[in-house]
């Protein structure tokens, strides 16, 4: 098979597409032929070797430092989480899945960039089957991290949310499931994305100088809660709006949460896969979207983290095996 390997760490060049052992079906695993896998910023950064730097913020956050198994990559390395395809081989133990069954899930083995992908039958969803292949494959990683941080700072009716990255990956998700809690949402965003955002019943405000003015004139009153999906000083922005710690979320600003500043809830936290679950039944009912900003085909990886790492995509970024 083809897959995306990188013998180093780096910057996006050293990501290169070539042959590799097929992955077999051990047992309570399934091998899956890849239809679409989406790109995140977390593969970046373990790609430019900051993954342990995160990892040791965590540690501390946790409290267990000492409990917690360093972090480590073996060369040649593989990436990519968010997956979708069809089970072409089904290991011992597993009665769930059948060898056609078409699935959706994620890889913490990070080898879902690849054009079939050895993952833990548990690690799975069935794919709805009017839900695209590019949606199905985008459904893990950011949207969970979405999910995770609505639900720790746990909107109410009444209340006023805001989210930095709205139009994001991240940030998209978390803006409409905030909204469907029947919490007004300020969703924070440059302004082609402000329709979108109108047309979920967001409403939006351009980021940037003056923003804290253009929020304030934006809710009203009080804001309850803000939810950061993009870093940056957004933390502190929430603390000037008035913001108590407990209801701001962060999936980015591991300092801020260390500091005692905000919560850290992200994908890990969001429930794994009855959460994945919840999303997925949400999508396949019309009552959430998850926006494709581009879709490439995998030999055209470094362009889709070039596009990625600008950090202004509505929506995600797809390869497409």
């Amino acid at each position: 098979m083809r897959a995306v390997r990188f013998d180093h760490y780096g910057d996006v060049d050293v990501l290169v597409v070539r042959h590799a052992d097929d992955p077999v079906a051990a047992p309570g695993r399934v091998v899956v032929k890849v239809r679409a896998a989406a790109a995140n910023p977390g593969d970046i950064y373990v790609r430019e070797g900051l993954a342990e730097e995160a990892w040791a913020l965590r540690a501390r956050l946790s409290g267990k430092d000492s409990d917690l198994p360093k972090w480590s990559m073996d060369f040649p390395a593989a990436q990519g989480q968010d997956v979708a395809g069809e089970i072409v081989s089904v290991g011992d133990g597993i009665d769930a899945w059948q060898v056609g069954d078409e699935v959706l899930g994620w890889s913490e083995e990070r080898v879902a960039q690849a054009e079939m992908a050895a993952l833990p039958a548990g690690h799975l969803v069935r794919k709805p089957t009017r839900m695209s292949w590019e949606v199905a494959g985008s459904m893990c990683v950011a949207p969970m991290a979405g999910l995770a941080g609505v639900e720790a700072v746990a909107p109410r009716a009444g209340e006023t949310v805001v989210v930095s990255g709205a139009a994001g990956a991240v940030g998209a998700v978390a803006a409409q499931l905030a909204r469907r809690s029947g919490a007004e949402v300020i969703g924070l965003a440059s302004e082609p994305n402000h329709a979108w955002l109108r047309e979920h019943g967001i409403t939006p405000v351009t980021y940037g100088d003056g923003q804290a003015d253009r929020i304030r004139a934006a809710a009203g009153g009080r804001i309850d809660a803000f939810i950061d999906t993009f870093g940056e000083g957004y933390v502190d922005l929430a603390h000037e709006l008035g913001v108590p710690a407990e209801r701001v979320n962060t999936a980015v600003d591991f300092q801020a949460a260390i500091d005692g500043r905000a919560r850290i809830a992200g994908t890990n936290d969001a429930g794994g896969a009855a959460a994945l679950q919840r999303l997925v039944d949400l999508v396949a009912g019309g009552e959430l979207e998850i926006p494709i900003a581009a879709t490439y085909p995998l030999a055209e990886v470094r362009d889709a983290y070039r596009r990625l790492a600008g950090r202004h995509t509505h929506g995600r970024i797809v390869l497409i095996p």
